[in-house]
């Protein structure tokens, strides 16, 4: 079985046809094999809940919190989502992943860092469309791709 760890804009997107990477998300998951499997963390998870029912990021079409988690759970009810609970190796990989930033002021980085200790830890590949975490992943040899 393959898996992939979707970050939250590939998630939103796939929520949200609005979105500006929606028709690219949608193709990236309609050409996965039959056997590929889509994995929720409670990081993610969390987010898209916060994300979709936010007014500054869905504007005009802010879910309330309700229907935010109706989205989340259409997404459970597909036979290729997952949720997966925190790996037991998680908090050496984070520790791991965030070393190239321990002299520097906490960033956006510690929750990129999140996702990519989790994506390994799961032994999935982190689907994001941020190019800077798509390249320091490649460099630092995390599996990672971008929806194409």
């Amino acid at each position: 079985m393959i898996s992939f760890f979707p970050d939250l804009n590939v998630w939103v997107a796939l929520s949200d046809q609005r979105h500006i990477h929606s028709g690219q998300a949608w193709e990236w998951l309609h050409v996965l094999p039959g056997e590929a499997r889509l994995i929720f963390s409670r990081y993610t998870h969390l987010g898209l809940l916060r994300l979709l029912a936010s007014e500054v990021v869905m504007g005009p079409a802010t879910l309330t919190l309700e229907k935010a988690w109706h989205a989340y759970d259409t997404w459970l009810s597909d036979p290729r989502v997952e949720f997966y609970p925190e790996p037991l190796g998680l908090d050496a990989a984070f520790r791991e992943a965030t070393a190239p930033f321990a002299a520097k002021p906490a960033s956006k980085w510690v929750g990129d860092c999140y996702l990519l200790a989790f994506s390994k830890e799961s032994q999935a590949t982190l689907v994001t469309f941020d190019r800077q975490l798509l390249a320091f992943a490649r460099r630092n040899g995390y599996a990672a791709v971008m929806p194409a």
